[in-house]
């Protein structure tokens, strides 16, 4: 018998998260929306056949440590298993770059294409991230534009979401503008 894939939701200082698993690891993490609502009908829509569940004993760690990770405390979330079956190889190799940035610091596109082997792939790292999966966990956050410009960022609030979770994390000072003006 196969099991289907299974959501929660789940609050952090940022707001109400979402995170899908399966037999293989986290299928999906998804940052807040306009509402709880909209969360779960965007996890049913990236995960078909998704079923709103208590979290297992490893779901339930993984929501522990990503939500001190948004509360600014030290998190390593590398041990979080993923279930990539579903992402693009270039994504892949995209991801595991990103995933290895350490809280408090950035990368640059320019600087993932290089390591990826070819600078002229910044382009390509920007839609590998855009594409991300698993917000938080593979954290598309920490990748910057040239000359440390925020670049995209598709979650729900946009930069702003970006640059909140920068700060939580030490790696945006707390005075540094918006793209507003505002602190």
């Amino acid at each position: 018998m196969i099991t289907p894939p299974h959501f929660a939701l789940f609050d952090t200082a940022i707001g109400t998260c979402a995170l899908a698993w399966g037999a293989k690891g986290l299928l999906s993490v998804q940052l807040p929306s306009s509402d709880e609502k909209a969360l779960r009908a965007r996890m049913q829509r990236l995960v078909p056949g998704a079923v709103e569940a208590e979290p297992p004993p490893p779901v339930r760690r993984a929501i522990e440590a990503m939500q001190a990770l948004l509360r600014g405390e030290p998190a390593d979330l590398s041990w979080i298993e993923l279930d990539m079956e579903a992402v693009p190889a270039f994504n892949r190799r995209v991801y595991a770059i990103a995933r290895a940035i350490p809280p408090g610091s950035t990368m640059t596109y320019g600087e993932i294409a290089a390591r990826l082997g070819d600078p002229l792939l910044a382009r390509a790292v920007g839609q590998a991230m855009g594409q991300n999966p698993f917000t938080i966990v593979m954290p598309c956050h920490r990748v910057m534009a040239a000359g440390g410009k925020s670049g995209g960022f598709s979650a729900h609030g946009g930069v702003e979401t970006k640059r909140r979770m920068l700060r939580i994390e030490g790696a945006l000072p707390d005075d540094q503008p918006s793209l507003f003006g505002w602190p």
